[in-house]
Formats: C-alpha cells, sequence, structure tokens
C-alpha cells in the first residue's frame, strides 16, 4: 500500500502589487504539497482573510497600504496564533527587520530571492523552523552582540536586584543558545542526541515561558536578558 500523499499546505498571499501577488501564486501553485487559499492587498485584508481561511503560513509584504505587513503580523499573532508568517521586502533596512521580529514574523526574505526559495521557505516554516537570508541573518546576529554589549554594560553600570526572569532549565537554555546560532531542529537533535520531536516540545515551552512567538524573537529577548551570550 502507497504511503498517503502529504499533508498540504495552506497558503495565503499578500501584496498590494497585483502583478507580484499573481506571479507569486502561480508559481507556488505549481509547488507539491502547497494550496493557495487567498490573496489579499493591503494589512486590513490580510487580517480579515487570515481569520477567514486560517492558513498555516501567510507570505506578506512588508510595506502596504492601509495597514503595514509588520501591524498586521501583530494583529495575526493574537487572532491566528497558528499561522506562521514569512515576510517579504524589496528592502535591507535593518529596522524593519527587528520590528518584524518582535511582531512575530517567522522569517524574513528579501523579494529578489528565487521563487523556488520562497516554496522552500514556506516549507521551513511550516515544518516549524525560523528563516531568514543570508544577509539579514548577519543583521541580526549583529543587533544581538550589539544588545549583548549594551545589557551587559547597563547591568555592571546599575545591578539589577529582585528582577525575576522566565525560569528556563538547563536544557531549554543550551536548546535557545542553538536555536540563536541559527541551528535547525534536526541539527540540535542531533548535536544533543535527541529527537527533533522532543527539540520541537523543548522550543514550543521557551516559547510559552518566555510568551513569544517565533525562535528569533526568543534569541533576541534573550541576548536583552542576558539569559545567553550569542558570542560563546
Amino acid at each position: 500500500m502507497s504511503p498517503p500523499p502529504p499533508e498540504l499546505i495552506r497558503v495565503l498571499i499578500v501584496d498590494d502589487h497585483a502583478l507580484y501577488r499573481r506571479g507569486l501564486q502561480t508559481v507556488l501553485a505549481t509547488e507539491e504539497g502547497i494550496e493557495i487559499v487567498g490573496e489579499a492587498a493591503d494589512g486590513i485584508e490580510a487580517v480579515a482573510q487570515a481569520e477567514e481561511t486560517l492558513p498555516d503560513v501567510i507570505v506578506m509584504d512588508v510595506s502596504m497600504p492601509k495597514r503595514g505587513g509588520i501591524d498586521a503580523c501583530r494583529v495575526i499573532r493574537q487572532r491566528v496564533p497558528s499561522a506562521r508568517i514569512l515576510m517579504l521586502t524589496s528592502s535591507d533596512d535593518e529596522a524593519n527587520l527587528f520590528e518584524a521580529v518582535r511582531a512575530g514574523a517567522n522569517g524574513y526574505l528579501l523579494k529578489d530571492v528565487p521563487p523556488e526559495e520562497v516554496a522552500a521557505g514556506i516549507r521551513g516554516l511550516h515544518a516549524g523552523q525560523s528563516l531568514l537570508s543570508p544577509m539579514m541573518a548577519t543583521k541580526l546576529l549583529t543587533e544581538f552582540n550589539q544588545m549583548s554589549v549594551q545589557a551587559t554594560a547597563a547591568a555592571e553600570a546599575s545591578p539589577a536586584e529582585g528582577i525575576e526572569l522566565p525560569r528556563l532549565t538547563d536544557r531549554e537554555l543550551e536548546i535557545l543558545k542553538l536555536v540563536a546560532r541559527g541551528r535547525l531542529n534536526r541539527e540540535i537533535a542531533a548535536e544533543l542526541f535527541i529527537s527533533e520531536n522532543t527539540v520541537r516540545n523543548h522550543i514550543r515551552n521557551i516559547l510559552d515561558k518566555l510568551q513569544m512567538h517565533s525562535r528569533m524573537e526568543a534569541a533576541m529577548y534573550a541576548v536583552r536578558q542576558r539569559l545567553i551570550d550569542p558570542g560563546e
């Protein structure tokens, strides 16, 4: 008996440029295992479509009229928390990158990447991974290091007392450090000699404790709070 076909990844496309939206829809429609369940031209429509279609992954432009992608991301995170959000942008402005991460985006790519990379990103996000282009990953790592230096200086200047941080187990801290270094679930599992399912469970617990929506956001928070040192 042949195995059942893989579950379709339900995708919502959000972009204010109709030609780009149509082009992306045409390309993704040819990808096995991906189903386009809706499209939207701005952030307001994106929120409404997300609530109506309950997509697995939302591919959304950062800059749009009426309500931008980052603002829409914040709202969708609250109303459709199961959706994974991949932000696309034509600008490599790191300010947008950091805001998108803080808003709960799970991935961030420049629009000039090949369409097949967007499809691979959708599959990766659906599998529980985070996604950044190499350029954006470098920018985020630089931000990690800057936050670590600032946090250390602030702590030395005014040591904090009585501040209760989320209680992560030793294993959770170990995994969070590997997440901050950009390790994939399978790489973490191999390094720690545990299953990928165990890694996913630990990451889910970490996000719950930190009240975060994405791996990247948790890593940035952890550096800011001096829970980890990205230079380790």
